[in-house]
């Protein structure tokens, strides 16, 4: 697996823990079934990155873009979280990746 998608993977992963940490959940697991957990799955264009068992971002493979999801399998270019060279310029914990200051 491509270094920059692992490391963009356990960022998610870190963040959203964070953020549920500061919202008062302490057990991950008895709170969300281990629903944090990120997954990656390479596909022949895209690469999936799913939190839980749900889908939440893609991975164009020719320019490194990040995109939300319309629906499982579907970019939404309307939703574009910068590429993989800028992934520490946003939080990943939040419902959708958002911009740090």
């Amino acid at each position: 697996m491509n270094e920059k998608i692992e490391r963009l993977r356990a960022l998610i992963e870190k963040d959203t823990t964070e953020r549920f940490v500061k919202q008062g959940y302490t057990d991950m697991s008895v709170h969300f079934d281990g629903g944090i957990k990120t997954t990656v799955k390479p596909g022949k264009k895209y690469t999936k990155v799913d939190v839980g068992r749900s889908g939440k971002y893609m991975i164009d493979h020719e320019t490194g873009e990040i995109f939300g999801i319309k629906g499982y399998g579907v970019i939404h270019r309307g939703h574009k979280f910068g590429t993989l060279d800028t992934i520490d310029e946003w939080f990943w914990g939040e419902y959708r990746a958002v911009k740090k200051a």
